[in-house]
């Protein structure tokens, strides 16, 4: 058994002066089994540190903004010798010019670009600038789990104190009618969605007829790369799928783990927040670190690291890999129908269920405390470039292990007597409970 005592003394200190214990919901102590949330102090490649002093295999890679690994050299390098001559100035740099034009070589039907610190400023700037050039106020957003933290879509959570009523309306991922049907309405300003998930890959002609409702409606089309991009590929899913939308937004692994997002989109509505306008000017992005130079540094040492090497590439190969293995170890044990690794390859996720066949958060919560157990850490088993063999071997290994004891809960009916402490809660929620902090 692990010891973990350092890691929650920090985490309760953490509860008394920060709000939910963490600067991100999902990274949130509730996220984790109680009693078992690393604190972490550093990391190299695939693997992290607690203040513990436990090693661990890390999965996830920072809500998937890693792609290349923790402390990857090249963009570390790159960094520190931008940042040697300053970080944030009162004029634009060089380098935003520089990293523009890196942006745009390689993504597709995009003709101008604005950069950010975080995704729901791209979002809610794209949102902002379409309801602009329509003069309508409502957004379509397909049913997928997150666009913002601001108000157009917390909005339609269950975690929405202190939120007006919002105008957005919800379409089926795969599903032409039900978007047709919000579009009829015919106030729709944009349509916003993911091209793609871990579990869902368009139809044939899905994204063609989004592309082609859009048009047929005089709304904007949208598309959120926060995840896909550098993952599905460095032009992001749509230079896969080859459909262009009016404007798409991007961040997490853009900079490998560093602040950066952008909001990227055609000229005729990109202008609308520049100086080469005779109509009225949209608020599009204004941010103070918006152009720091230690994160545009980041962003073109990872282009480099796309153009001359594959990480993509190796992202797929560990997780066909990893997915192999551990679909092979609950096949052994026959809980294959309880226990899965799914998804594409670059962005795994794993399915826990109970010994009826439904989701389960307990279920959940006893495969993460086994894993943390035996140096596995990740809510998913999203890789990185950076992911070795060994690496894969070793949460192969544990995974077997940890299928064990599943098994034992499976023949059981229940987590009882093998769960330590209360189970994981839905990251966006109403009440602390079940996991409120005494």
């Amino acid at each position: 058994m692990r010891d973990y005592h350092r890691s929650n003394e920090i985490q309760a200190r953490l509860h008394e002066l920060v709000p939910g214990g963490a600067h991100t919901y999902a990274r949130g102590a509730d996220q984790y089994p109680e009693d078992r949330a690393p604190i972490l102090v550093r990391g190299r490649g695939a693997r992290v540190w607690d203040r513990d002093g436990n090693e661990y295999v890390e999965y996830g890679m920072g809500l998937r903004s890693v792609t290349l690994g923790h402390g990857y050299p090249p963009v570390v390098d790159a960094v520190a010798r931008t940042i040697a001559d300053g970080v944030n100035f009162s004029r634009p740099t060089e380098l935003e010019l520089l990293a523009a034009q890196d942006f745009l070589d390689l993504v597709p039907g995009a003709d101008m670009v604005k950069f950010a610190k975080n995704g729901s400023d791209a979002t809610t700037a794209a949102v902002r600038l379409a309801r602009a050039v329509t003069g309508r106020e409502r957004v379509a957003v397909c049913d997928q789990p997150f666009f913002s933290v601001d108000d157009w879509f917390i909005g339609l959570t269950d975690m929405n104190a202190g939120i007006p009523a919002v105008s957005t309306a919800r379409f089926g991922y795969n599903d032409l009618p039900s978007l047709a049907t919000v579009l009829d309405a015919g106030d729709i300003a944009c349509v916003v969605l993911e091209q793609a998930t871990a579990l869902a890959e368009p139809a044939p002609g899905f994204l063609e007829g989004v592309r082609a409702l859009c048009d047929r409606h005089g709304a904007l089309l949208i598309f959120d790369e926060m995840i896909t991009g550098f993952r599905w590929s460095a032009g992001g899913a749509q230079q896969l799928y080859g459909v262009v939308p009016d404007l798409s937004c991007w961040g997490k692994a853009m900079g490998n783990g560093f602040p950066i997002s952008a909001l990227a989109g055609k000229r005729e509505f990109m202008e609308l927040g520049g100086l080469r306008t005779d109509a009225e000017r949209v608020f599009l992005l204004s941010t103070t670190h918006g152009p720091e130079t230690a994160s545009l540094a980041a962003f073109r040492a990872v282009v480099h690291a796309y153009r001359t090497t594959d990480p993509v590439a190796r992202m797929e190969a560990a997780g066909r890999r990893l997915a192999d293995g551990v679909n092979a170890a609950a096949a052994e044990l026959g809980i294959a129908e309880h226990l899965e690794a799914r998804g594409r390859a670059s962005c795994l996720i794993f399915l826990t269920r109970d010994a009826e066949g439904v989701a389960s958060q307990p279920y959940r919560t006893l495969f993460l405390q086994e894993l943390l157990d035996r140096g596995v850490l990740g809510q998913s088993f999203v890789v990185s470039a950076a992911h070795t063999d060994a690496d894969i071997d070793l949460t192969i290994d544990a995974c077997r292990a940890a299928a064990k004891t599943y098994r034992r809960a499976i023949d059981n009916g229940s987590v009882d007597g093998l769960l330590t402490g209360r189970p994981v809660a839905p990251t966006l929620r109403r009440h602390a409970a079940p996991r409120r902090v005494p």
